[in-house]
């Protein structure tokens, strides 16, 4: 009975560290970047202030010249997946993640990717 007892504890003795050292390696924040359909400064505007709502995001900003949207995240609370769905969402491309097209429709004329004249 002892044995079973020394066996059992240092079973969970071990599961306890496994999981202690496993959640100390997911670090606090992340910083990704995501190529977006975005074409000017209302669309800066318009993903800056949409995606500051979303839960686990810490910062964001939108380089317009390169349409570079980068990204500071908490891995606890959201995922790289989440964050591209909500551009597509908000109307934009999202690297391989297409607008959605009823928000896509919804942004203002010089928002489109056709537009040519920017």
């Amino acid at each position: 009975m002892k044995i079973i007892k020394t066996v059992l504890f240092t079973c969970i003795l071990s599961m306890l560290t496994f999981f202690s050292a496993n959640a100390q390696d997911t670090p606090k924040f992340v910083e990704m970047t995501i190529k977006t359909s975005a074409v000017c400064n209302m669309c800066k505007e318009t993903l800056e202030s949409s995606l500051a709502l979303e839960k686990g995001i810490k910062r964001l900003s939108l380089d317009v010249k390169t349409a570079v949207l980068t990204v500071v995240y908490s891995p606890k609370k959201t995922t790289p997946e989440k964050i591209r769905m909500a551009v597509s969402k908000v109307g934009y491309d999202a690297d391989e993640v297409l607008a959605d097209p009823a928000a896509y429709e919804k942004l203002s004329s010089c928002c489109k990717k056709n537009n040519v004249t920017h």
